[in-house]
């Protein structure tokens, strides 16, 4: 374990249905920090191979959604008094020796959201052109660049943790909404590259109500964001 952010910065995995896939991720991941998994309503035993493999373990049932397990994962980071967390997939998708370098950015640039950036041309091609076209999107809604709104190997501050903790988003679009809390609330983004890593696995996103949704979500960051720039225009 990194000594020096021991008992500072926890490890957040949120995992549905994962198996064994969710070992490697949490062994990976106890080298550096302390390590929880949030079971959410899985029905393979996934909870036992994340304790077995020694990581602190929450149950959330029924299965909720992602945005509702990373809540409920901030809400015992924020209780237990970590003063960051970091999240990521718990499917292989995220290289956990990458910690490090978010951790960096958190101490050296104060950052309340420093997010993995993939590289979209490593993709398979439709994921490349749905992330390369809502990255185009979702940036003129918010009106500054985002590289990479869907990754979901972030760090999150105490502070932007505490600022989502009413967030009624319980699926995948929490993700975009914590940047646009980030900016709503003047917080520091930062990015850090990460590995693009694709092996096949199955996706739990349906993508005609994720696309709904990410649309929704967007255009409502539309309008907030020029509700802001009116009010500091006076």
């Amino acid at each position: 374990m990194t000594d020096l952010t021991d008992r500072q910065i926890l490890v957040l995995i949120p995992a549905y249905n994962e198996g064994e896939r969710v070992v490697p991720v949490v062994r990976g991941a106890q080298t550096h920090l302390p390590v929880l998994v949030v079971d959410d309503g899985s029905t393979d035993g996934t909870a036992v191979f994340a304790r077995d493999a020694g990581a602190d373990v929450y149950l959330q049932q029924p299965n909720q959604g992602k945005g509702a397990a990373l809540l409920a994962g901030f809400a015992i980071a924020l209780k237990q008094g970590y003063q960051a967390v970091i999240t990521l997939d718990a499917d292989g998708q995220h290289d956990p020796a990458e910690i490090p370098a978010f951790i960096a950015a958190f101490q050296s640039q104060h950052a309340d959201l420093v997010i993995g950036q993939r590289d979209f041309s490593q993709m398979p091609p439709v994921r490349r052109f749905a992330n390369t076209i809502g990255a185009a999107l979702f940036s003129r809604a918010l009106g500054q660049p985002v590289a990479d709104n869907q990754s979901g190997f972030r760090l999150i501050s105490r502070r932007l943790m505490e600022s989502l903790m009413n967030s009624k988003e319980r699926g995948f679009e929490f993700e975009v909404e914590m940047i646009v809390a980030c900016a709503q609330e003047g917080l520091s983004l930062t990015w850090v590259p990460i590995r693009t890593i694709y092996g096949g696995e199955k996706s739990h996103i349906n993508p005609l109500r994720h696309l709904a949704k990410f649309l929704q979500i967007t255009l409502k960051t539309r309008h907030m964001m020029r509700a802001v720039q009116r009010v500091e225009k006076g």
